[in-house]
């Protein structure tokens, strides 16, 4: 089945009891059995919702996997993997990553005895030496957040396989409808939904696909222990956005290129951070690991000053300056003092998140109108 088709239709099927085409929103917290064990495969809400499972369904058949399991934020995706672990174990991550990944890595589980080695993911070799016999996770952001460096999965696959080491890729800037890691060899997939998947700024989730059995029942022991679950309401309204994933991401790609290249002539801007451009370092492996390059770029302003920054967030009209992405309208943040804030300011230096970069998420409107407000916001 093409990807389209699974866009519309993976998960879901027609309410047995009415004919809804949709599924219905299971607004309820318990089941009713007919005897101690006697269900319909459904006991409490926080373990399994009827309107959860064919949102699950849906996004492990958009990664191409078997195992789909919804969070309450990407934040507690993240959380559940990295309770895989324990003390000893080492993770290898992106050095270029979202600041709230890396709070999470290093205030909340390195104080447990986890230790974070962050690497220059551009180059394999920096993986191979820093993977130990003490290593178990290998962290990927591709796209990366906010620098948009590419990482080759099927590379770093090839590095962690047979070596009792789980490859997890954050897939949350290129969604399924521009690559799907777990084809390149990655065995946990994760995604912030609130993002493309969801896709209209108004719900808040995140989802892991995997496709080994062990792994998938060892994950949905935490989801329902620590009990960071998304109620149905919210599942309802992602399974109604992956409807329009491809239709959306479509345009994405279109108004991205079409802003990136504009920047990348203009006098005011330095350096343009997107994909597609053909003087992007990663163009290469980016042309080869996906069908598309997104709306997520970065940019800097020439001279690197900070006020020149602000200036421009203050004069847009049209790009809104707020936190998040992957809406339908076009978006912009400063990760210095936004998304990164909790990454320490030299490190951020080290990684290209200068005081002067800006992030953008382009939408879906009119790339015309989105032209004119970036001139007027740089002129």
């Amino acid at each position: 089945m093409n990807f389209a088709t699974k866009a519309v239709h993976a998960g879901v099927e027609p309410d047995p009891s009415t004919g809804a085409i949709m599924t219905p929103i299971f607004q309820t917290s318990t089941y009713v059995q007919a005897a101690p064990g006697d269900h319909k495969g459904y006991e409490y809400s926080r373990t399994h919702n009827p309107t959860r499972t064919a949102l699950q369904k849906a996004l492990a058949a958009l990664e191409n996997g078997r195992h789909g399991l919804c969070f309450a934020t990407g934040m507690a995706s993240i959380d559940a993997v990295v309770k895989l672990l324990k003390p000893g174990d080492e993770v290898v991550s992106t050095n270029d990553l979202y600041g709230g990944t890396y709070r999470i890595f290093t205030k909340i589980f390195e104080p447990f005895g986890i230790r974070f080695k962050f690497v220059d993911m551009e180059d394999p070799a920096n993986v191979a030496a820093a993977i130990t016999d003490k290593t178990r996770l290998v962290w990927v952001e591709t796209p990366t957040n906010p620098t948009l460096r590419i990482v080759d999965i099927a590379a770093i696959a090839k590095l962690t396989k047979g070596k009792n080491i789980l490859l997890a890729v954050d897939n949350t800037f290129a969604s399924p409808a521009l690559q799907n890691p777990m084809d390149l060899g990655a065995d946990i997939v994760m995604h912030s939904v609130t993002k493309f998947l969801g896709g209209h700024s108004d719900v808040v989730m995140g989802a892991l696909v995997v496709n080994d059995d062990a792994l998938a029942e060892r994950l949905a022991f935490i989801q329902n222990s620590c009990g960071a679950t998304p109620g149905p309401q919210d599942c309802f309204l992602v399974l109604r956005g992956l409807k329009t994933l491809h239709l959306r991401m479509e345009r994405h790609c279109a108004n991205g290129q079409a802003v990136a290249e504009f920047l990348a002539q203009h006098p005011k801007v330095g350096k343009v951070y997107w994909p597609g451009l053909p003087g992007h370092p990663n163009h290469a492996v980016a042309k080869r690991q996906m069908r598309g390059f997104g709306g997520m770029m970065s940019f800097t302003i020439k001279g690197d000053n900070m006020e020149d920054a602000l200036h421009f967030l203050r004069t847009c009209k049209l790009f809104s300056l707020a936190e998040s992405l992957g809406g339908v309208e076009s978006l912009m943040g400063h990760p210095a003092s936004m998304t990164h804030a909790s990454i320490p300011r030299e490190e951020r230096q080290r990684t290209g998140v200068t005081d002067s970069l800006i992030r953008l998420s382009v939408g879906v409107e009119d790339a015309a109108d989105l032209l004119a407000d970036l001139q007027a916001a740089l002129g």
